[in-house]
């Protein structure tokens, strides 16, 4: 029914054709700011007295949006609909549903410098950073549209003489979808349409920090004509619409993506099961990382993995949960390497991405993840030796500068801990058993690197090096849909792997059906 599924390709923001085009959205998008966006409950737009205010972290005086805040009841509203709504929805035929998706990547394809441009204002994502959010979001839809095709109708099994037997997915109900700030468009649509695609409908509680994306990506699924209370859109504080959202007996299923310990929380939550509760929630959590990646000596392009770490760390100012935050380098290469990281990280550019000329890093998300940086920054600079820190960056905007700390010990607290911003850890190995210990020595196991021309290493990392996703002789960011499917071990998740062949599945319920003539 569809053509084969491919992931969106990129542009080069050097060549004059996509730089007019995102100068010309940028400029499209300052038209529209300062809007205010109203929550959506079964199929009706709901303006309340109080709003989330999204600013520009590169621009503190720039106000992007304003999103109306939703209470404790407008959570039970929403849950009620998507309940009502889940009795029509999960009849549909899954090709059907698969439309929708199509539809919508079609739309976002069109529009793909615009939704770009948003996340360059409201999370400060420089040009590329962005435009891969975007093309990420687009790939989602397709991946899992043709996925619900291929998992839709009867499944086979072994023969049985005398009788008909088959295995049928089924959706769970009705599901709670909380996504993060930092791939505000890509993981929000990557989460919520996996859901509805499966047959299920969602109550969608966005980041306080990016709900304005999100408000456009719920637009987006109002005009392709989404059926009333299939996606609900319900921002609101954690406390009062995030807890009863997960707490109700109407939720079946939570998704949620951001830090360890709220994600803990979730999962200590959904745990309980509530008066008139018929099932166990099921939870699908990705919680974060603390990623290495590891060169060895026998690797010989030093300046290609120095460019490889700093893509890693100091992408999208280290706000990835894939990012490199400690770079484990063989006792041979470490000064030879660390030479080549810092030269590579002076070249960075800091700045506003909504300007004229594109950046390689913007503003950090918000005042709190500022402080924090920065506090480790403090920390780190007592732990280690300074390389890089303290250079000059614009005013007006929660900015930081690419910080690279040497001679750090793998028990050091900016070694162990999730720092979430532009903050490398630079650490000595004697030998490659050292080079995996370190690596390991962490609660999380999301993402990891390996630069090695020693075949009996690589085959070792496939099995000990202990990741969701692991990488050999590249960086370990910039997973693409059915790729690299994503997910991480320990406490960086429940291996999810969003964007794989089985991730439908866990938004879905199987039925064996047994027929005897």
């Amino acid at each position: 029914m569809f053509t084969p599924y491919q992931p969106e390709p990129y542009v080069d923001f050097s060549h004059e054709g996509p730089r007019r085009h995102m100068l010309v959205a940028l400029d499209h998008v300052r038209s529209q700011l300062g809007r205010t966006y109203p929550l959506h409950i079964a199929g009706k737009q709901i303006e309340t007295s109080h709003t989330i205010k999204s600013i520009n972290p590169a621009k503190h005086s720039e106000v992007v949006g304003l999103v109306s805040r939703g209470t404790r009841d407008h959570a039970e509203q929403a849950l009620k609909a998507a309940t009502d709504a889940f009795k029509s929805w999960s009849r549909v035929e899954p090709e059907v549903r698969a439309r929708y998706l199509v539809k919508a990547a079609a739309i976002m394809r069109r529009r793909v410098y615009e939704f770009s441009a948003w996340m360059s204002f409201e999370e400060s994502k420089p040009w590329l950073e962005a435009y891969a959010d975007t093309c990420e979001a687009i790939d989602f839809m397709e991946f899992y549209a043709r996925e619900m095709v291929r998992l839709g109708g009867p499944h086979p099994t072994t023969i049985y003489s005398g009788e008909e037997n088959e295995v049928r997915y089924m959706p769970l109900g009705v599901g709670v979808v909380i996504p993060p700030w930092n791939f505000p468009l890509a993981i929000c649509v990557g989460m919520t349409t996996a859901a509805i695609v499966t047959g299920n409908t969602v109550v969608v509680k966005p980041s306080s920090q990016s709900p304005v994306i999100a408000a456009k990506f719920v637009e987006l699924m109002e005009e392709v004509q989404l059926p009333p209370g299939v996606l609900n859109f319900c921002p609101g504080p954690g406390v009062e619409v995030g807890d009863t959202l997960v707490n109700s007996p109407l939720t079946r299923f939570v998704s949620f993506t951001g830090s360890r310990d709220v994600g803990l929380g979730i999962f200590e939550k959904a745990a309980k099961v509530h008066p008139g509760q018929k099932w166990l929630k099921r939870t699908v959590l990705e919680m974060g990382g603390k990623d290495a990646i590891v060169v060895d000596e026998t690797f010989p392009d030093i300046d290609a993995a120095a460019q490889g770490v700093v893509a890693a760390a100091f992408g999208f100012q280290g706000q990835k949960c894939s990012a490199c935050s400690r770079l484990i380098a063989h006792e041979k290469v470490y000064d030879k390497l660390l030479a080549a990281v810092v030269e590579h990280a002076r070249k960075l550019t800091v700045g506003n991405p909504t300007g004229t000329e594109n950046v390689s890093m913007g503003a950090v998300i918000d005042e709190a993840a500022f402080n924090k940086i920065n506090e480790y920054v403090a920390i780190g600079k007592k732990e280690g030796r300074p390389m890089l820190a303290d250079a000059h960056v614009p005013t007006g905007g929660y900015f930081i500068p690419p910080t690279i700390i040497a001679d750090i010990k793998p028990n050091a607290r900016i070694a162990k801990e999730e720092i979430f911003g532009p903050v490398l850890a630079v650490l000595k190995a004697r030998d490659f058993d050292e080079c995996l210990h370190i690596a390991n020595d962490t609660e999380y196991g999301l993402t990891g690197a390996l630069y090695s021309m020693d075949r009996a290493r690589l085959e070792r990392a496939r099995h000990e090096f202990h990741v969701g996703n692991l990488y050999l002789n590249r960086k370990c960011t910039g997973a693409l849909v059915d790729v690299q499917p994503f997910g991480g071990f320990n406490m960086s998740g429940t291996d999810s792997k969003a964007g794989g062949r089985d991730y439908l599945q866990l938004f879905l319920q199987g039925k064996s059906i047994s027929e005897r003539w």
